[in-house]
């Protein structure tokens, strides 16, 4: 019989304990649809340390015994990247209001157990605490086309609205990395999703 499923919340220099776990766990979940990330390790390791350099970032890992199945990130949008500041800088928008929701990985086995509602409630509720108004993230935009676009593929669209997030179609952020079976990294387009903290 399956262990139960434990979150464990990780914040600032803690993440440092989960780098390599949660390098792993983006190279293999990133390689599916939508993403089709050709990971690399060195990326990863300058990704991952804004996080960890972050006294306010946040972590949460999924345990089935000892083992790490799936985490999510979380950061205050002043101490992310520039490629994900800019974009809400330049809309006029409080960078300082915003905590900026990262990945959200889980091996495929263990979806659908509530787990995501999991991450996206520790994530919340370590924001709140901070006093953050509103929480973003940003989800990868590929043409309906897409040569490996899954057949019957539904994006996660309906979840995130039934958390309360909301797109917004004039914020777009652009990411560069490499896809399986290119030689080099092009620019993807990624759309910002957003909802209102309240206080209570």
């Amino acid at each position: 019989m399956a262990e139960a499923i434990r979150l464990q919340r990780l914040v600032g220099a803690q993440i440092n304990e989960a780098l390599e776990q949660l390098a792993a766990l983006r190279i293999r979940v990133f390689r599916d649809w939508p993403y089709l990330y050709d990971g690399d390790a060195d990326y990863e390791a300058r990704y991952l340390r804004t996080y960890a350099q972050s006294e306010q970032a946040v972590c949460v890992l999924a345990w089935e015994g000892e083992r790490v199945v799936g985490a999510a990130t979380g950061i205050p949008l002043a101490d992310e990247t520039e490629e994900v500041i800019k974009p809400i800088r330049e809309a006029g928008l409080l960078v300082e209001s915003v905590f900026y929701f990262g990945e959200s990985v889980l091996l495929p086995e263990y979806r659908g157990r509530g787990i995501g509602v999991g991450f996206m409630n520790e994530r919340e509720e370590h924001a709140r605490s901070l006093g953050y108004a509103v929480a973003m993230f940003c989800s990868v935009q590929r043409p309906a086309t897409h040569p490996r676009r899954p057949e019957g593929y539904v994006p996660l669209d309906a979840f995130w609205q039934k958390r309360g997030f909301q797109p917004e179609d004039t914020l777009q952020a652009w990411f560069r990395w490499k896809d399986l079976d290119d030689l080099e990294e092009t620019v993807k387009p990624l759309r910002f999703w957003s909802k209102r903290l309240s206080s209570s």
